[in-house]
């Protein structure tokens, strides 16, 4: 596509930067609270938080707490909370069953939540890596992640999360032929309503250490993900995963990591059109925070330009620890 436009000086597009108010005006792409999915990490216990030591500011929280929490995120207008558990060393296996257990730790942190605030959406992952004692997203024998074995397992996982209430299942696990195998199930079981937000483009990355420690997994994971997740390199094979998925029932995609992957958004919302969302993953939320404790960055900036990138690429919305924060100013701002 070509344009043409009057030269300077008839054309002077510093008229249009001149002001607040008239940058406000003309600006292409803003955030509001209702663009946040805000991921929240829960564990065992009663009244208690525990911090994340290298996600500063963000702590894994008891049920009760995390109630507490999703209500004031409601109030604040964000529309879903992703849960994530930290599930004890003990509850892991190699068969992965507290991944099905009908009262694990987020399943009833959902009845929890639905129960209290009823308004609010919840979103679940669907994957064994915090249930798995080998620290993957598939069931492992003799160091090969099987898929189909996998399959099974998730189809019963993802009808728990059903059942408790989850409005939203995130398969983040990459294994072929998930999503079908889930959606089958869920019209099957009755469950015709809840939505997949496939990780349709999650790729194998180092920017997810940080969240491996808060759920626990990074002890216990043995090897790479590489055989299951995308590499790096690959933009048409993101594509050709979301297709896949698109035909096998999701309803929404996401790409995983975000910002180091805008393109991948920008291609999937251009060539797709239809809900993309990315994941400002652990490790870019460290690296804000780290960057920010020296002095070498301006935080409050960064983290709104950051954000606002993901809409510039042309997101629907963003999985963000920074959710609840940046919400809670736009409605002091308001």
């Amino acid at each position: 596509m070509t344009h043409s436009f009057s030269q300077f000086p008839a054309n002077r597009p510093r008229r249009l930067r001149r002001t607040d108010w008239m940058r406000n005006l003309v600006r292409e792409n803003i955030l509001t609270p209702a663009d946040f999915i805000w991921p929240i990490f829960v564990m065992e216990g009663n009244d208690a938080s525990e911090p994340v030591p290298s996600m500063p500011g963000v702590s894994r929280m008891t049920i009760d707490r995390a109630v507490i929490a999703a209500n004031e995120a409601a109030n604040l207008g964000i529309p879903v909370v992703a849960l994530f558990p930290y599930t004890p060393t003990e509850l892991k296996s190699s068969s992965c069953d507290e991944a099905f257990n009908p009262d694990n730790l987020v399943n009833k942190a959902t009845r929890a939540i639905k129960a209290a605030v009823p308004d609010i959406g919840i979103m679940l992952d669907v994957a064994l890596d915090p249930y798995n004692s080998d620290g993957h997203d598939g069931i492992v024998k003799d160091g090969i992640i099987l898929n189909d074995e996998t399959l099974m397992v998730l189809e019963r996982q993802a009808l728990t999360h059903a059942d408790a209430g989850a409005d939203i299942l995130g398969p983040s696990d990459m294994m072929d032929g998930r999503i079908g195998v889930i959606r089958r199930a869920l019209e099957q079981n009755e469950f015709p309503d809840v939505a997949i937000m496939s990780y349709s483009a999650k790729f194998a990355s180092a920017y997810y250490g940080p969240f491996r420690d808060a759920v626990g997994a990074t002890g216990a994971l043995i090897g790479g993900k590489h055989t299951y997740q995308m590499d790096a390199g690959n933009s048409d094979e993101a594509m050709r995963m979301i297709s896949r998925d698109l035909n096998e029932g999701a309803d929404m995609v996401m790409v995983k990591p975000g910002l180091s992957y805008l393109d991948i958004c920008q291609r999937a919302t251009t060539e797709f059109n239809v809900p993309t969302f990315a994941y400002q993953v652990s490790g870019e939320y460290a690296m804000i925070e780290a960057a920010s404790a020296n002095g070498w960055i301006d935080r409050d900036k960064v983290i709104l330009e950051s954000l606002l990138a993901f809409k510039r690429a042309g997101c629907a919305g963003i999985l963000s620890y920074y959710a609840f924060e940046v919400a809670e100013k736009m409605i002091s701002a308001d």
